[in-house]
């Protein structure tokens, strides 16, 4: 399985390298990381949730399609939930394929189902309270373009 939702933290390097190992055949690799920011200023943490299995089926899902409607040789999702402090990784997503524009477009693509689509609800918890962080226009016009 090329999808993980998982709770630990992860080595951005180690995926990356292990990625690349099995891209075989490809002339080209893309990786992409997310990390917690403190938009707002002052935020404590960021809470991750999911409902489990819905979500790994929902994330296959995107990465297939990716798969086929790129030509990527592989692609692997990785994204943490539970609480996050600021400037820890969230999530990576890693593409490979024969040339470095399918890779690059595989790779956007997924990012952009993952700010409007995914199934994570994310809430900032700053010393002002809690909020649920809403969807924004431009990840949803981001997404309109695949």
């Amino acid at each position: 399985m090329e999808v993980w939702v998982q709770e630990a933290t992860f080595d951005v390097g180690q995926e990356l390298n292990a990625f690349a190992k099995t891209a075989e055949g490809s002339g080209a690799v893309v990786s992409f990381t997310g990390i917690t920011r403190d938009i707002a200023g002052g935020l404590r943490h960021m809470e991750i949730e999911h409902y489990p299995g819905m979500t790994e089926r929902a994330l296959g899902d995107i990465r297939l399609e990716a798969i086929t409607r790129f030509d990527l040789t592989g692609a692997r999702i990785i994204h943490r939930y539970g609480r996050l402090a600021p400037n820890e990784v969230i999530m990576m997503v890693l593409t490979a394929a024969p040339h470095r524009a399918d890779a690059f477009k595989g790779a956007e693509f997924l990012m952009d189902y993952l700010k409007s689509r995914a199934p994570f609800w994310k809430r900032e918890v700053t010393a002002d309270g809690a909020e649920w962080v809403a969807a924004k226009d431009e990840d949803e016009d981001a997404l309109k373009r695949w």
